[in-house]
């Protein structure tokens, strides 16, 4: 059993800057791969970032990637989602979540939630104009 706690949202200004982080409970953190995701009113749960069990494999969605990087650290039970150049449309509830496979071979795989066996409460995140 894994449970996970996001914190790090908040307000921020267009072209600002976030860190979220996730704390896993669990001696079994490190075994695991680790995904980020988000959920705008009215629309689908969004993939956003993956990152293998050890950190050497990650896989980013096509409208984040050169602005977000996800990292992890097994020693810490933490997991962290770097967000930069914020627009308003990343405007979102964003979730952690833990897959008991320690990595996935395709991109497809790595962004399909329900590969995903446990999901934190998320934080909400709000850029404004």
């Amino acid at each position: 059993q894994v449970q996970l706690v996001e914190s790090g949202g908040g307000l921020v200004q267009a072209g600002g800057s976030l860190t979220l982080s996730c704390a896993a409970s669990g001696r079994t953190f490190s075994s695991y791969s680790m995904g980020w995701f988000r959920q705008a009113p009215g629309k689908e749960r969004e993939f956003l970032a993956h990152i293998s069990w050890s950190g050497g494999s990650t896989y980013y969605a096509d409208s984040v990637k050169g602005r977000f990087t996800i990292s992890r650290d097994n020693a810490k039970n933490t997991v962290h989602l770097q967000m930069n150049s914020l627009k308003p449309e990343d405007t979102a509830v964003y979730y952690c979540a833990a897959s008991r496979l320690p990595y996935y071979r395709d991109s497809k795989s790595a962004a399909n939630p329900q590969f995903y066996d446990y999901w934190g409460q998320g934080t909400q995140v709000t850029v404004s104009s």
